[in-house]
């Protein structure tokens, strides 16, 4: 077996090529691995979409477009991945085609789990990993893999939030068109209310709600969200009271992560900018289902600053806005 110990791994590719949200909580693996092994060289395999979270990451020395890569015939794609010299591959996120593209790389040591069937095939380290019955967070799973390579030490969650200080920060200036966005004398308030389809939402009532609790001497309301977010926004909007911008569908994911970074706190579900709040450090209230695959223990968001509510069944309707209320008016204190 290749690499008896991990001081002659020199590049490890980790694989993950789904959402936002997701990939903000991979970050730790690579910072750990540049903690762990003295110049290894990470590589992150992702989709377009995401690459402007993992060119945040300074662990991450290389970002590897799936989506340009899918695009290649075969042959191009396996001799693209095989002059890239890369020793370790872990499949953070399961998905044949790019298992089967590592082993005809001839990556030496390929990383999977034994759920997968695929796995079996293209995969020469597996790990027993039963996400359905792990309590470990989803940042844990990831660092849990590693114990292939002989990394067998999982930290805290705490310890895991306070990584990305020193390694996630924005690397697109933010324009002065929505600089002036924020209020220097107020606590300035994200609302990202949708979360595209990808958790349990708070009803929006209970967001407009909260919003005329807030008093406007202290606070400075921002929604945010996508431009088909936003075309649902235009009669909520109206109902909100004058301390409230309608920022939602006006960002690039650039720009949302900027502009993220510079403000004071962020509330929402589980979504991607909830996950990218809790990595820049902000005051960070995520909403939670008690449900198996949207939970806390799972998917609570990782910051400094970041804690979450869960709710009592499987939709957010037993999170009352008076307990919001109290965590954002904490934030203060």
């Amino acid at each position: 077996m290749p690499f008896s110990n991990n001081e002659n791994i020199k590049h490890i590719l980790i694989s993950r090529v789904d959402a936002v949200g997701d990939v903000v909580l991979t970050l730790p693996i690579c910072i750990y691995l540049k903690q762990q092994i003295p110049g290894v060289i990470i590589s992150f395999l992702g989709r377009t979409y995401t690459q402007p979270i993992v060119d945040c990451c300074s662990a991450v020395d290389h970002f590897i477009n799936y989506d340009e890569i899918d695009a290649m015939p075969e042959q191009e794609q396996i001799s693209n991945i095989r002059q890239r010299n890369i020793d370790v591959i872990i499949h953070i996120f399961i998905k044949r085609e790019i298992a089967k593209l590592g082993k005809r790389a001839r990556i030496p040591i390929r990383i999977g789990i034994t759920s997968k069937n695929s796995h079996f095939l293209f995969c020469n380290r597996l790990i027993r990993l039963n996400r359905r019955k792990s309590f470990l967070h989803e940042a844990q799973l990831g660092i849990f893999l590693l114990s292939a390579i002989g990394i067998h030490h999982i930290p805290t969650r705490s310890t895991l939030a306070y990584s990305y200080k020193d390694y996630f920060k924005p690397v697109k200036a933010l324009s002065p068109e929505l600089l002036v966005s924020f209020k220097q004398d107020k606590f300035n308030l994200i609302f990202h209310p949708k979360s595209n389809g990808s958790g349990r939402e708070w009803d929006m009532e209970n967001f407009k709600m909260l919003a005329h609790q807030l008093p406007s001497s202290k606070f400075n309301i921002i929604i945010t969200g996508s431009p088909k977010e936003s075309a649902l926004f235009v009669d909520w909007m109206k109902e909100m009271p004058g301390h409230v911008i309608d920022l939602s569908g006006k960002m690039s994911l650039p720009e949302l992560i900027s502009f993220i970074f510079k403000a004071d706190g962020l509330l929402a579900s589980g979504t991607g900018p909830l996950h990218i709040a809790a990595a820049s450090g902000i005051h960070t209230l995520g909403l939670f289902p008690i449900s198996w695959a949207m939970n806390a223990t799972q998917w609570a968001p990782l910051g400094r600053k970041a804690g979450h509510i869960e709710s009592d069944s499987d939709d957010l309707s037993s999170i009352t806005v008076a307990m919001v209320l109290e965590r954002i008016n904490d934030w203060l204190v």
